[in-house]
């Protein structure tokens, strides 16, 4: 296969993953590539996403590397080929390229979760209520700028209205119930829309209410894409200049998802939740 000039996050965690086994094997590149009777060259291209490889490879590499794992490999392997033609690659040239690996990392997901401070998770805004964010931003942005993140946003939460969604799980601090963004009028409607999405079988919000005890934080929001086995788990971070950041070393995967199950322990009930939001509409 021709190498690429632009990886994917997900062809770039492919070749990390195979990096990791090979160093766990206390091999060298050059070690590997005679092991594998190919050039240094390969080994380095693969290992940086720029050359796809097809399963039956990555099948032999593992091997080679001593890799027992059954699951792991089958994973991996199914990450392997040439990359995916998804929807969010008509959008590449149009808005921040982590956007895109974000809305593929969500496709392949086979769960998500979400933890927001100040904002509703972007899976479960309305257009309104997106709109308004985009508007918010420093500094401006013109608006195509705002078009291409609405739409891209907009075709994001398909993933949670397709055949077989993931489950989805958002973790949403009781600040963001209050906060404006639009006006009344938007901010009624979008608490309207979390409410509805919430009464899907595949979607659970929960709220932390001001004064629950034992509350964590990082400060940020994130979110947390689940892959096919844990060590294939991405965390997502926020910035304040508007970028993403992903995380996925062993360490700081075991953190976040430390972090998220505290948030939960002392989060209200999903049925809580309910209405918790519903009494906040009537109070609007």
């Amino acid at each position: 296969m021709p190498p690429t000039n632009s990886p994917t996050l997900r062809q770039r965690r492919l070749g990390v993953e195979l990096r990791k086994l090979r160093e766990r094997a206390g091999l060298t590149v050059t070690g590997a590539a005679e092991l594998l009777g190919v050039n240094q060259a390969r080994i380095s291209m693969i290992e940086t996403g720029r050359t796809p490889i097809s399963a039956d490879r990555l099948r032999s590499m593992a091997h080679a590397y001593d890799c027992s794992d059954e699951e792991l490999i089958d994973a991996l392997a199914s990450m392997t080929g040439r990359r995916t033609r998804g929807w969010w690659e008509e959008y590449r040239d149009h808005v921040p390229v982590a956007l895109v690996d974000l809305a593929e990392l969500e496709h392949h997901a086979s769960a998500l979760r979400a933890a927001l401070l100040i904002h509703i998770p972007a899976l479960l805004q309305t257009t309104d209520h997106a709109r308004a964010l985009f508007r918010s931003v420093v500094p401006p942005m013109r608006q195509y700028e705002i078009e291409h993140r609405l739409t891209h946003r907009i075709k994001r939460q398909s993933v949670l209205h397709r055949e077989a969604p993931p489950p989805y799980t958002a973790i949403v601090h009781e600040a963001a119930l209050l906060m404006g963004f639009g006006g009344p009028a938007v901010a009624r409607a979008q608490l309207g829309h979390l409410l509805d999405m919430s009464e899907l079988a595949h979607v659970t919000v929960r709220v932390i209410p001001f004064g629950a005890d034992n509350f964590p934080t990082t400060g940020q929001s994130f979110d947390y894409v689940e892959g096919p086995v844990p060590q294939l788990d991405t965390v997502q971070l926020d910035s304040h200049h508007g970028a993403c950041e992903f995380l996925d070393a062993e360490a700081q995967l075991s953190k976040y998802r430390a972090v998220l199950d505290r948030m939960e322990s002392c989060a209200l009930t999903p049925a809580r939740t309910r209405d918790f939001i519903h009494q906040r509409i009537q109070d609007m």
